[in-house]
């Protein structure tokens, strides 16, 4: 029996490849191969000796694991995480995972390996940076190749248009079903400057969503934020390198710029094809986003040429064109109240601790009492509006 209930079709937005040192590095062009670092765990709670265990045995589990792990059944989600998780990152182990999951459908975003493409802190050439980008979407293209239920997700930085729109050719070419991008400025533009206009653009003719997910801009605040003369603060994971009390609370900050530099730049308008996802960001500010939204609008759509040719107020245009992801511990009933049903989508996160151990039974207690319709839009309608083409009969 798969963990998903059969009585309802299940799509997930959210789930994650924990990627082995070589990930970038082995689909890198040859040129560039011996710069690109490997992929480092050095802020994850899984070790360097479980890593290297893996990696000891030929980048795989043992057997004995692997059949543990499928013993595990419909509990697969509760007891299966990080990189022992089965298909952590092997694709035909995520096969039978996906198998006792039970969805129809699942994005797989990568974990740590966006680190040195997406951030220009890490201080790379951007030729450097895109050919790190390359070798990430040609690794999704082959994880994702011989099953048609996992829908890769590509990463493009925006950082300069010209490499953008020729890796998001590539991307496009690949297979790749979503384009993560980053949730911050694109370099010194925002995300609608003139030149990304032909970005935008072939993502809404082609069809392919873009994707906003945490990773994609710094995790933790500015350092003077956390200066309160006390001691230092622990991470959820005991760690310091992680998400810390005071990141938690402006996580949102990031991805509710970005959309609003968007929306008031006019690239929803402009493209109405386009669609759009925010995933593993929560969604808790979404309803008050769409409030303040079109009451700028409304206001300064008087003096603000570009905002005074909306044919469609922000709130719909991010309605009909996006879909946002709660938590697990959010309350959907409620976001839902304060705002649609059209708005929220299911993830599971898996294999990431932070996806829960009962991520289904948790969105349920949240949408108890709420008409059947609104569920059905929550698991699958809502995500198919985003991804028509998934659609499974």
């Amino acid at each position: 029996m798969a963990y998903a209930p059969s009585d309802r079709p299940f799509y997930d937005a959210d789930s994650h490849i924990m990627e082995l040192p070589d990930f970038l590095k082995a689909y890198a062009d040859p040129k560039h191969r011996d710069e690109i670092p490997e992929v480092s765990y050095s802020a994850s709670i899984v070790s360097d000796d479980e890593v290297a265990e893996i990696v000891g045995r030929g980048n795989r589990h043992s057997a004995e694991h692997v059949q543990e792990q499928v013993a595990m059944g419909d509990k697969l989600i509760e007891r299966s995480k990080e990189i022992q998780a089965l298909g952590a990152f092997d694709s035909s182990e995520r096969s039978t995972a996906l198998d006792l999951l039970g969805f129809r459908k699942q994005l797989v975003f990568a974990t740590h390996s966006v680190a040195m493409p997406f951030h220009p802190s890490q201080k790379k050439s951007a030729e450097l940076r895109y050919a790190a980008t390359r070798a990430h979407n040609r690794h999704m293209q082959a994880f994702c190749a011989d099953d048609d239920r996992l829908m890769g997700v590509g990463i493009v930085p925006l950082d300069s248009p010209e490499h953008a729109i020729a890796e998001l050719e590539f991307a496009l070419e690949a297979g790749m079903e979503a384009i993560w991008v980053p949730h911050r400025s694109c370099g010194d533009k925002s995300p609608g400057h003139v030149e990304l206009e032909g970005f935008w653009d072939r993502l809404g003719e082609a069809g392919v969503p873009f994707v906003l997910h945490v990773g994609g801009a710094p995790l933790q605040t500015s350092k003077a934020w956390s200066n309160n003369g006390r001691g230092a603060v622990r991470d959820w994971m005991g760690g310091g390198e992680n998400v810390r009390t005071k990141d938690a609370t402006v996580m949102h900050q990031g991805p509710e710029t970005f959309l609003s530099m968007a929306v008031m730049d006019g690239v929803f308008e402009r493209h109405p094809k386009l669609r759009g996802a925010s995933v593993e960001l929560g969604a808790g500010w979404v309803p008050e986003l769409l409030r303040r939204l079109d009451w700028v609008a409304h206001i300064w759509g008087r003096v603000d040429e570009s905002v005074k040719r909306f044919t469609r107020p922000p709130s719909q245009q991010l309605t009909e064109q996006m879909g946002f992801t709660p938590f697990p511990n959010e309350d959907v009933g409620q976001m839902v109240g304060q705002s649609n049903p059209d708005l929220y989508l299911f993830s599971s996160d898996y294999p990431h601790i932070e996806g829960g151990r009962d991520p289904i039974g948790r969105f349920e207690n949240s949408l108890a009492g709420k008409e059947e319709a609104v569920k059905e839009k929550f698991y699958s309608e809502n995500f198919l509006r985003v991804w028509p083409e998934a659609r499974v009969e």
